[in-house]
């Protein structure tokens, strides 16, 4: 049996998925226990340092599937873009992994945090690029093929780019913990803690719609109905 390279995609595929999605539920369950007041700020410090350890698999997972998604799709016919532009794709790619990386290892530092702003200004150029390419493909204008059963792609990069934007917002939830987390290491503040607990109750509301959005992208990836 020949293992392809359209196969060993497919599989890194699936893993990014599963920790993107999975990282996502991991970060949910654990930042409940981070806005817990009874908790001590020496264990509450001890969920969230965990929601991060996890939250990084799904960082890790949701920009990896953007090259992934692309270069699977010159083996489909629905990606034009394959040689050099591959290669062009995939070193950037790197680039913004170790860029993602860096601001989590140095997650608690004033560096982490510019790094994550580093980060989150990448966004702010994919998103849009996304977004006008996959509508622009929907209507016939590319740079996506989209004709009879070439559609889903387009649609998925769509969705996708929607993901990001609110993975993007969620970034800034997190980030929002670690300013938060240093005023009340310096002593009790009832006002941020209340700030906390509705920055976390608006990010978990919009973890449901995000799921829901993770799985559509999933399922015009598996079934390419349209």
């Amino acid at each position: 049996m020949v293992i392809t390279e359209l196969a060993v995609l497919k599989w890194l595929h699936i893993l990014a998925m599963v920790y993107w999605l999975g990282g996502e539920w991991g970060v949910f369950n654990t930042s409940t226990h981070v806005i817990n007041r009874e908790l001590s700020m020496e264990e509450r410090r001890r969920h969230m340092q965990t929601a991060y350890h996890i939250d990084i698999l799904a960082r890790i997972g949701i920009i990896t599937l953007l090259p992934l998604g692309l270069h699977m799709g010159t083996f489909w016919g629905v990606q034009p873009y394959d040689g050099w532009y591959l290669v062009a794709m995939w070193v950037f790619v790197a680039g913004w992994l170790a860029l993602c990386i860096s601001a989590y290892i140095h997650r608690e530092t004033d560096l982490g945090i510019r790094l994550t702003i580093y980060d989150e200004k990448v966004r702010y150029v994919i998103i849009p690029l996304l977004l006008v390419s996959s509508l622009a493909s929907i209507a016939g204008y590319g740079p996506f093929n989209a004709g009879p059963g070439q559609y889903w792609f387009s649609i998925k990069m769509f969705l996708y780019s929607g993901a990001l934007m609110i993975g993007l917002k969620l970034r800034f939830v997190m980030r929002e913990w670690t300013d938060m987390f240093r005023i009340l290491a310096e002593g009790a503040n009832a006002a941020v803690e209340t700030k906390l607990e509705k920055s976390l109750a608006f990010a978990k509301r919009l973890a449901y719609f995000y799921w829901v959005l993770i799985a559509t992208v999933g399922f015009f990836g598996a079934t390419k109905m349209i």
